[in-house]
């Protein structure tokens, strides 16, 4: 039994840069969304196709490299997508809220499918939760949640297999009361994690009285771990001498919301659309 629908494996992509050495480096992760735009002709939807992913990931490249698994089960193969224009300002949309840290980039599907690449994206108007949402099916404390990327760059040789760690929401009811534009979950995240979807686990049960959550969403994407710092004092002088910074284990989230606003915002910027993204 599955308790995560295989086809969000596939929406999740690892993303890469070239270091100083001309070697490839495994910086972080994203996924696909896509936006519904159209419901014509009958019985079809079209969607506009966008890479989610942090600001933090995407500042200060030029370049970046997005790896795809072939559907003939083939080696990987990397995609590189060029992130600045001609005059050095970059190509993606960052959410308006500089604390938010959120960042879409339209990508055409059309090249993926062209090079045989197995892929899927997260749609608008399914599996999704915004805040709404959330309080609707009453998520709370306690719920179950997945998170997929690619912790410390793990990545096979030839092959791109997403990384799934599970844990539950720590704390949401300030965000579901809108007193906090984000939330935290207990999962244990690193660098690589950074961008990578959380997905709302469902649950065959529940207390009487509430909501089980009888199926899997996408809820958010991770922002970044919560520190715990500890601090050395010297016996001699008694003054702080060194500061040992640890992984609390609990993380933070941005929530859905935060995408659908940065894809308005990216629609309002009216950039032309230029595909960019060529095989290496």
């Amino acid at each position: 039994m599955a308790l995560i629908p295989p086809a969000f494996m596939d929406c999740v992509v690892a993303i890469g840069v070239m270091n100083d050495k001309n070697e490839k480096v495994w910086v972080g992760t994203g996924f696909l969304f896509g936006k519904h735009v159209s419901s014509i002709p009958e019985g079809t939807k079209q969607y506009k196709v966008y890479l989610v992913t942090n600001k933090h990931v995407l500042n200060g490249q030029r370049t970046i490299l997005l790896r795809f698994n072939p559907q003939t089960g083939q080696a990987a193969k990397d995609f590189v997508e060029t992130v600045v224009d001609i005059n050095g300002a970059p190509t993606w949309t960052g959410h308006p809220n500089d604390q938010a840290d959120v960042a879409v980039l339209g990508v055409n599907p059309d090249v993926l499918h062209q090079e045989g690449m197995k892929f899927a994206f997260f749609q608008s108007d399914e599996a999704i939760l915004q805040r709404a949402d959330m309080n609707t099916r009453e998520v709370t404390e306690g719920d179950s949640v997945f998170v997929l990327g690619f912790p410390m760059g793990l990545m096979a040789v030839d092959h791109q297999y997403v990384i799934l760690r599970s844990g539950a929401l720590a704390r949401v009811r300030d965000f579901l009361d809108s007193r906090s534009d984000e939330y935290i979950i207990d999962v244990q995240v690193f660098p690589g994690n950074s961008g990578g979807p959380v997905i709302l686990k469902p649950e065959l049960a529940s207390i009487e009285g509430t909501k089980n959550q009888m199926s899997a969403g996408l809820i958010g994407l991770v922002k970044s771990y919560i520190p715990y710092r500890d601090v050395a004092v010297s016996q001699q002088t008694g003054r702080p001498r060194v500061i040992f910074e640890e992984n609390s284990g609990l993380s933070v989230v941005e929530p859905v919301d935060h995408i659908i606003e940065a894809i308005q915002a990216d629609e309002l910027r009216k950039l032309p659309v230029v595909p960019t993204m060529e095989p290496e």
